[in-house]
């Protein structure tokens, strides 16, 4: 059995689906689905179960014997959050009483850390675990943050002789496997829920759809032209896979972990990219950068992925060329967008 929270989300759903594509079938969704049209992301999911976050606990204990590892994505993810009590206590303390839960019962953890927790960019975007790195780390929002202080907190404990739960003390020797994804900038199916947090694909895809044209930010940083603000685009089947080859190579390291493809790509490419498999040609419109943005504005990420390389993931990583055409023309152009 495997337990997936941020379940409905757009890694956690592809996770669950790509797991029953491997012929897994016990898996278990945790998460809030509110008002919105987020279930749609887990309606042609067969599930084992289906829990709220608030019920999380008690089904562990009941199902403890069960369990092969927790796939914990759950999060507020939003850039904007300004809860900063909220935040802490979705993104930090659940966390945090999760990995317990699985030093207590020696169950794997797998869980999602961000690119966003190296802040600006000016310390590198290297997957290192020393304290003395991870010191000089500033995070630019509160989620990012959030994230940055799980990760350094569970490296505090892996650093010690032994980890101490409420209620356990176990030998650092004998920790079960976890694992902390630094996911870059990941897209594909079953993001639209994300409204204006979604990746720039769909964004392209409407704009191009009702106007003919995609609009980009205007570069206000000498020496890069419009469009060519960089980052790290990585598709949520290469998300999917690096998860699914933790957990299906039970030796395999413990640790932070990059997730991204290495190469940065230009909001120009991508946006040439979904031209290219909507069949029309290239029409870009600059626009003005709202205010707000200008000062904290990225213009660069890119993932150092030598580390994942050297654990033994030696799989090509999908250029966004091919990511992008899968995306458009087997999610996005059809009534049914949904994986």
């Amino acid at each position: 059995m495997y337990i997936v929270t941020g379940a409905a989300g757009l890694i956690g759903s592809n996770l669950l689906a790509e797991l029953e594509k491997r012929g897994h079938y016990d898996n278990v969704a945790c998460d809030y689905l509110g008002t919105s049209d987020k279930w749609n992301n887990l309606a042609k999911r067969n599930l084992y179960d289906f829990i709220a976050p608030d019920q999380i606990f008690s089904y562990l204990d009941t199902h403890k014997n069960q369990i092969e590892a927790i796939f914990h994505l759950g999060a507020i993810s939003s850039t904007d959050a300004t809860d900063g009590d909220q935040v802490i206590q979705h993104n930090y303390r659940l966390s945090m009483d999760l990995f317990e839960w699985c030093v207590r019962h020696h169950i794997r953890f797998i869980y999602a850390s961000s690119a966003a927790t190296y802040g600006n960019g000016d310390q590198g975007f290297v997957d290192a675990e020393e304290q003395n790195y991870l010191n000089k780390l500033r995070p630019m929002n509160l989620y990012g943050w959030s994230k940055h202080a799980f990760d350094r907190s569970i490296l505090q404990r892996v650093g010690s002789k032994y980890v101490s739960t409420s209620s356990h003390i176990a030998p650092v020797t004998s920790l079960p496997q976890w694992v902390g994804l630094k996911f870059f900038n990941v897209y594909g199916p079953n993001e639209l829920h994300k409204g204006g947090q979604s990746s720039v694909i769909p964004h392209f895809f409407k704009q191009i759809s009702e106007t003919g044209k995609a609009k980009l930010f205007k570069s206000y940083k000498e020496g890069v032209a419009d469009g060519h603000q960089a980052r790290d685009f990585v598709s949520v089947h290469d998300a999917v896979d690096v998860m699914l080859w933790f957990a299906e190579n039970k030796d395999e390291p413990s640790g932070l972990f990059n997730v991204g493809t290495g190469q940065a790509r230009t909001f120009a490419d991508f946006a040439g990219a979904v031209f290219k498999s909507m069949g029309k040609s290239e029409n870009i419109e600059y626009v003005d950068m709202p205010e707000r943005l200008i000062k904290h504005y990225q213009y660069f990420t890119e993932a150092s992925m030598t580390k994942l390389r050297q654990a033994g993931y030696d799989k090509a990583f999908l250029s966004i060329e091919d990511g992008v055409e899968d995306y458009v023309k087997n999610y996005l152009s059809h009534e049914d967008p949904y994986r």
